[in-house]
């Protein structure tokens, strides 16, 4: 592939992804990681300028705005209105801007995730039960951890990461996924019991959601047939899930006489409740103020894991990027946006997994690999600036046509949640390695794990991962909710006790992809 396709770097440092090394410094990790992506700056925007860039920003643009749609709307739910749609669309297009313009690794989106917002609910409980001032708790909250984040960042924190492997990024990016597909599938079947029930809503419900799913992952793998010319082809798949919106809302604008949901979202620009943008932060007694410190530093383990796994997740091996990354950097970009953020009320924004793994396979080149169930191999990613930089000025955009966002129904974007949802899923080992539970072993797919390991060891590998995804999506919803990040942390030393339980070999092969698997067998072979 030449090297004016994929913008390939001619420094030896584009085959870094991302140091996760201690340094003994103050702010030595985060220094090296803005000397290592500065000379590439100016060529991410350059490398931004391809016709796929504009495929995945028109993609990713209805994604990131369904995402904040809907746990904008899930926030306001929890909140009582205190946070709304607007906010989270605010803090979205603000913290997707200045993480596109000073990220380490733009290819990361930022926005609203599950386990924030659940925390967030929490939160507001928790002020309810003592009757103090939700917003000014929260802006301290989001203050403080923002401070204890550029506190983790000059002490080189992100280097723990190297501990993390698969087992802990897959369980986390499989979680994310399935509350994608949950609540997706939640709003598509609760018109079928709502009381009383309007079957024709309920049927243009199922056809809007469906269909824009099945139409966005038809299009999608349509390069890998042999229908009409390859550059034909390459468009249609690289613009499918934009053509998949499209062509059902227009469907479902050429039928207003069956009722479907508008987007609940404001004819107008400003806060939910109509309260002043800025919190009034000092209305609280000051005790109060230093006792925000406690949830402060759980929300900032959940923000610290979710921000460098979903980090992980992206700059693996598997998706071939050649400029690397840097944990540092993008800490602290995060660090600033959630105190910034916290000020003005706004929701707590993040690395997005789901929305992020898919801006990467939106930019890729691929190939289906021989041998294997339908998977695709990633040749090259077109790493940029332009694409995340683009898809949030056009969310930021979107506060000035409220009334034509409204046109969109949200069936159509529950089905959008579904296309996201399960391509993550079919992105990784762990659902790989599931559906072997149900496949002749004669016909196991040649991947390096299944070449190497016995099939038991490989069934119970995956019986631990599914055990540990069990115990999270219990403890998410469970009363002691909020010391959900500290369980996400504990998956590390359970990692590490399986290595009493397996052989150090086998778990190594199970942890690895598919070229590092292959690799590391020089370790092991006589």
């Amino acid at each position: 592939m030449s090297r004016k396709r994929t913008g390939k770097p001619d420094s030896p440092q584009a085959h870094e992804i991302g140091l996760l090394t201690y340094t003994g410094r103050l702010g030595g990790g985060f220094w090296a990681d803005v000397q290592r992506k500065l000379p590439f700056y100016g060529r991410d925007f350059k490398d931004g300028l391809h016709s796929k860039v504009v495929a995945s920003v028109s993609f990713l643009f209805f994604a990131c705005l369904a995402n904040a749609i809907a746990f904008g709307g899930l926030t306001s739910v929890m909140t009582h209105g205190e946070i709304g749609i607007v906010e989270m669309i605010v803090a979205t297009a603000f913290g997707g801007i200045l993480f596109a313009l000073l990220s380490a690794q733009p290819l990361t989106i930022l926005g609203g995730t599950g386990p924030i917002v659940i925390f967030t609910g929490l939160l507001y409980t928790m002020c309810q039960r003592f009757d103090l001032p939700f917003l000014p708790i929260y802006a301290w909250v989001g203050v403080w951890s923002g401070i204890l984040i550029l506190v983790l960042v000059v002490t080189d924190a992100s280097a723990l990461m190297k501990f993390f492997t698969r087992f802990v990024d897959e369980i986390f990016a499989v979680l994310i996924a399935i509350i994608f597909i949950v609540e997706a599938a939640g709003s598509v079947v609760s018109p079928f019991t709502a009381s009383p029930r309007d079957d024709a809503t309920a049927l243009m419900t199922l056809v809007l959601a469906l269909g824009t799913f099945l139409l966005a992952r038809s299009f999608k793998t349509f390069l890998q047939t042999r229908y009409v010319q390859r550059r034909f082809r390459e468009f249609v798949a690289d613009f499918g899930p934009t053509i998949a919106i499209a062509l059902m809302t227009t469907f479902a604008l050429t039928l207003p006489e069956v009722k479907v949901a508008d987007v609940a979202i404001p004819e107008q620009f400003g806060t939910t409740t109509g309260r002043s943008w800025l919190v009034d932060m000092f209305s609280v007694p000051v005790w109060v103020i230093f006792a925000c410190l406690g949830p402060a530093i759980l929300v900032t383990v959940l923000l610290f894991l979710d921000q460098n796994i979903t980090t992980r997740l992206v700059n693996s091996p598997a998706n071939a990027l050649r400029k690397g990354g840097g944990y540092h950097l993008d800490l602290a970009v995060v660090g600033v946006i959630t105190a910034v953020c916290s000020v003005f009320g706004l929701p707590w924004i993040v690395a997005a997994t789901v929305h992020s793994l898919n801006h990467v396979k939106s930019l890729a080149d691929t190939k289906r690999q021989d041998g294997d169930s339908g998977a695709e191999r990633i040749l090259a990613v077109r790493e940029n600036r332009v694409s995340p930089l683009a898809i949030h000025i056009l969310i930021a955009a979107s506060l000035f046509m409220l009334p034509l966002i409204k046109k969109i129904p949200t069936e159509v974007l529950f089905g959008l949640f579904l296309f996201m949802g399960f391509a993550t899923l079919n992105g990784t080992d762990f659902y790989e390695r599931l559906k072997l539970w149900l496949t002749d072993r004669n016909l196991y797919p040649d991947t390096h794990y299944v070449r190497h390991v016995p099939w038991k060891v490989i069934h119970l590998f995956t019986l631990v991962q599914v055990l540990c995804l069990a115990v999270l999506w219990i403890l998410k919803s469970s009363p002691v909710g909020i010391l959900f990040p500290l369980f996400i942390a504990m998956l590390v030393p359970l990692r590490l006790l399986l290595n009493k339980w397996f052989q150090p070999q086998h778990l190594a092969l199970l942890d690895a992809d598919e070229q590092a698997g292959d690799d590391s067998m020089g370790d092991f072979r006589l």
